[in-house]
């Protein structure tokens, strides 16, 4: 049996160097042999053009143009076309005409859509005012547990900031059903406070507005405190003194030299809430039901449901929209603050 696979295997590769032109071969091998060389040398030449320092800061730039730019280019293409019934489920707004005329089509009427229809500003709506609500709140919680974790002494400190981290041990998900066994009509604070008579039926304390910004508050409460903590930490405390000695209350030192201080942690610390939980989708669906209309559920409903992802996707680019352009006119008016002082 070996002598005869053996003899088979041979008269296999006898039959392949007959069909094979191996003159071909050699010279494709040979090809590809000098693409890799010149693909070689034109990377030594950049390597020794580039320095260290612009190899080092050209990988986040790589990492956002492919991660980030390449996508919201995407989403923008999408957001641009029209709905098929088809996979991809949207035409393409790019085509060639008689072989040699570029036809571009921009249809409007997705973003059109956005402004007029009632369903998708109210779930506009509902999405700032439970971002604002809850960076507000967070800002609220999180600057005196910044303060005081910045003025504990250096033994306790790293044990507050661990208990601070402590929750992100823990599943996300397993963290928001938590929540809906504290806050179902049957849950843990109703029925404390039926036990105590404080109340005669159970409050309506889920599938609401109130629901999703507990949830989130408590999820992104920690992106509130570490921005804090660090522009509290760096606060020099004899100012405080010298403002005690001038005869300032406890309040006035603390509104006049401390908050002042603390403003890059606090813009920092809004941006991380604010920003994340204007399209926050778990957390709402979970705890603020279907009554609770956000714009993460509408792009959802759009994306998976309609199979309208040009609405999706113009939903996406102006929520992106609508949260970056503040962001950057805020900094230019930063940078230009600090030039007209300098």
């Amino acid at each position: 049996m070996r002598r005869v696979a053996r003899l088979h295997r041979f008269n296999i590769l006898i039959y392949l160097i007959d069909i094979v032109d191996l003159p071909k071969v050699y010279s494709v091998f040979q090809m590809m042999y000098r693409i890799e060389e010149k693909v070689i040398a034109v990377l030594l030449k950049i390597a020794k053009k580039v320095s260290g320092h612009d190899l080092i800061i050209s990988i986040p730039a790589v990492w956002i143009f492919l991660f980030f730019i390449c996508p919201c280019l995407i989403l923008i293409q999408i957001s641009f076309s029209e709905s098929i019934i088809s996979s991809p489920p949207y035409t393409s707004i790019v085509d060639w005409i008689s072989g040699n005329i570029l036809q571009v089509r921009l249809n409007l009427w997705n973003y059109m859509v956005l402004l007029t229809d009632e369903m998708y500003r109210q779930g506009l709506f509902t999405s700032l005012l439970i971002a604002a609500t809850s960076t507000f709140c967070c800002l609220l919680i999180g600057f005196p547990m910044a303060y005081a974790i910045a003025r504990t002494s250096e033994k306790y400190r790293n044990i507050l900031l661990m208990l601070v981290v402590l929750p992100f041990w823990t599943s996300f998900l397993i963290r928001v059903y938590a929540w809906i066994m504290l806050l179902s009509p049957c849950g843990f604070v109703n029925n404390m406070l039926i036990k105590f008579q404080l109340i005669d039926a159970p409050l309506p304390l889920m599938n609401n507005s109130f629901a999703a910004c507990i949830g989130i508050i408590y999820a992104y409460l920690p992106f509130m405190i570490f921005p804090l903590y660090s522009a509290v930490e760096k606060i020099d405390y004899s100012l405080i003194e010298a403002a005690y000695d001038l005869g300032s209350s406890p309040a006035t030192a603390f509104f006049s030299i401390v908050v002042p201080l603390s403003a890059p942690g606090i813009y920092a610390g809004s941006a991380l809430v604010f920003v994340p939980a204007i399209g926050e989708f778990v957390i709402p669906e979970l705890l603020g039901g279907a009554q609770t209309l956000t714009i993460g559920r509408l792009v959802w409903n759009e994306f998976f449901g309609n199979m309208s992802w040009p609405t999706a996707a113009s939903l996406s680019i102006m929520l992106l929209v609508f949260v970056v352009l503040p962001i950057i006119f805020a900094q230019k008016r930063r940078e230009l603050r600090l030039l007209s002082r300098d």
